[in-house]
């Protein structure tokens, strides 16, 4: 994923943030404690500090996939820069009384009400859904033909655009630097935040060069240079399973992410019928019906999915 299209998706999900900041204050001033240790300024704005914690705050909203990114050199200053103008716009929305308007403050009540709903929810439904040990084992034993599969390696990578960038990273390995440590600090793969670990994967799952340099590493080996479609990458072997029928431990966690979502449905459904029980509810009239939004143009709003630098397509 290029920068600009991390940056798109950036800015749609710093709106909420932006908003909140109206009512609260400057970016600098929110979720402050005397007991904590201070944060480190960033940028300032005409005098406004960014601090460490909203750069960390910025990355928290992001989706899962994204927030990996964030701790690559390029995206950290891309991420900064549009902090600093997210900054700017929200001076100027002051200047011109935006942040005093009906519209903002009506808005932020709607904000407000939403956050503490879903923050309720979210820890409500953590702590009813829970699929326990002997479940989990359970769901395994019915279903152990799920659980055969082919060979499988789990590998890391760094991923660099030029040659010589990669004879850089090789010498450094070479001279006794830590792969993880590397590939945080040069791969440009959104895996580097996790020390380029790519996970395990079997035959079938990433571009040929790469799946074959992979598979034919021993556990531990580090590959030299291999080019593909995506740049340069340096592979290290972190592990390999032969094929057959993976172990309850080998899969606990895929059985558990499996049966979680009908286990927080189901805690979703009891508590809302627990709330209506011990509650008086009294629906005026018929149901309006939805207004209908406005024509947006296609795709606006939705920014496409990144691409992994390695998978086969």
């Amino acid at each position: 994923m290029n920068t600009s299209t991390f940056l798109k998706m950036s800015i749609v999900s710093i709106g909420l943030a932006s908003l909140v900041a109206c009512q609260g204050g400057t970016p600098s001033d929110t979720g402050s404690s005397s007991s904590k240790k201070p944060a480190k300024v960033l940028a300032e704005v005409n005098g406004v500090a960014i601090t460490s914690d909203d750069f960390d705050r910025e990355v928290k909203s992001l989706p899962e996939y994204l927030r990996a990114m964030a701790e690559t050199p390029q995206i950290h200053k891309e991420l900064i820069d549009t902090l600093v103008m997210r900054e700017l716009v929200l001076q100027q929305a002051k200047k011109d009384g935006v942040d005093k308007s009906k519209e903002v403050e009506d808005k932020l009540v709607d904000i407000r009400k939403r956050i503490v709903v879903d923050t309720y929810l979210k820890k409500k439904i953590e702590a009813d859904a829970k699929v326990s040990d002997d479940e989990m084992k359970k769901f395994y034993e019915q279903n152990l033909d799920k659980f055969k599969g082919g060979e499988q390696v789990r590998a890391s990578h760094i991923l660099v655009k030029s040659e010589e960038e990669a004879k850089a990273v090789q010498a450094q390995l070479k001279g006794g630097a830590k792969f993880e440590d590397v590939a945080k600090a040069k791969s440009v793969d959104s895996s580097a935040a996790k020390g380029g670990d790519l996970g395990w994967f079997a035959k079938g799952s990433m571009v040929p060069v790469f799946e074959q340099t992979a598979f034919s590493l021993k556990d531990g080996e580090t590959s030299g240079i291999v080019k593909s479609e995506f740049g340069y990458h340096i592979i290290k072997v972190t592990g390999k399973r032969a094929a057959g029928t993976r172990s309850f431990d080998e899969v606990k966690d895929q059985i558990k992410a499996s049966m979680l979502p009908q286990k927080q449905q189901q805690a979703f459904m009891k508590l809302r019928e627990d709330l209506k029980k011990g509650a008086k509810i009294d629906i005026k009239g018929e149901t309006p019906a939805p207004q209908q939004p406005a024509a947006q143009p296609q795709d606006a709003a939705k920014p496409a999915l990144p691409t992994a630098p390695v998978e086969k397509k």
